[in-house]
């Protein structure tokens, strides 16, 4: 399957930050991007390129719509932990992939995914979507990534960081993370939807290489050219600001990864993978440096005085 010949690619979830990330790269490329949206069309991102349709992946003719004419799939879950609705999404993308004959479906599972079983619905219930997709028989390569550099440049973060140097996450310091910008998302999605003979693969993307709390607010210094301190948030702290914006039950559903890492259960969950995925994709990660020293940081700042 060669790059150059342009794909068709039904996106689901091209209206949020990840597959909008991959939607807008498909289009860079000249590849023709179809996807599905509640949004009305005032409401929707800018993707250049893009054809919307409006419906919900709830509704099997909708996302059967979603695939006509198409020749190529990603998708990434919405933000929903209901095991009921994340199977019956998965399965309506899988029917709809063998109806229009998908050469191949990439998969984003939005995390990484412990080895046995947990009592995390954001864990499980993307287990459970993979399970479905890939018992329905379509060719499926699925991407599993850690933790976003994107979660970073926030109105949480952003103030902290740049006042105070303070960077605040709810994860442990210890913790090593192969931090991913939704660019290399983007990248390993394009990646793993045109790279020869990867259908059934796994594969745990991420960036450049695993950091502590410690390393990366080292590496946001050098960006920044400033002094940053790593600081551990509290994960229940962290789910009771997310809840302000997402509602209860979707905040509960994010922070769950994190309530799991603070646990100590798996320190190396959202750690490289060695390089294998770097290596049979292809990718080459710039450093976290790199990309921070790319963000407009000055949108957060509460120094509002005029520069001489």
């Amino acid at each position: 399957m060669s790059s150059e010949n342009p794909m068709r690619v039904a996106v689901v979830g091209a209206t949020g930050f990840q597959g909008g990330a991959v939607a807008r790269l498909l289009a860079e490329r000249q590849h023709r991007v179809r996807t599905l949206t509640r949004r009305p069309s005032a409401d929707r991102p800018p993707l250049p390129g893009a054809y919307f349709l409006a419906g919900d992946l709830g509704r099997p003719d909708d996302v059967r719509e979603l695939f006509e004419g198409t020749t190529h799939a990603f998708m990434t879950m919405p933000l929903v932990y209901e095991s009921e609705r994340v199977e019956a999404y998965a399965r309506n993308v899988a029917e709809a992939a063998l109806d229009a004959g998908t050469e191949r479906l990439v998969f984003n599972a939005n995390t990484r995914i412990p080895l046995g079983p947990t009592d995390v619905a954001a864990f499980e219930t993307r287990r459970l979507a993979e399970r479905v997709l890939r018992d329905s028989g379509v060719p499926l390569v699925v991407i599993r990534p850690p933790v976003y550099l994107d979660n970073l440049f926030s109105p949480w973060n952003g103030p902290a960081l740049v006042d105070d140097g303070v960077l605040a996450y709810p994860l442990p310091a210890a913790a090593r993370t192969a931090w991913l910008s939704h660019r290399g998302l983007a990248d390993a999605a394009l990646a793993a939807l045109t790279r020869e003979d990867l259908e059934g693969r796994t594969f745990d993307i991420g960036g450049e290489r695993s950091l502590t709390g410690g390393e990366l607010a080292a590496a946001f210094g050098r960006g920044l050219g400033r002094s940053v301190r790593y600081e551990e948030l509290d994960p229940a702290a962290f789910e009771r600001s997310l809840a302000q914006l997402l509602g209860p039950e979707t905040a509960a559903g994010v922070a769950g990864i994190y309530h799991f890492m603070a646990s100590g259960a798996d320190p190396l969950l959202m750690a490289d993978d060695d390089g294998v995925s770097t290596e049979v994709l292809a990718l080459e990660p710039p450093p976290v440096e790199e990309w921070v020293a790319r963000q407009p940081w000055q949108v957060w700042s509460s120094d509002t005085s005029p520069r001489h």
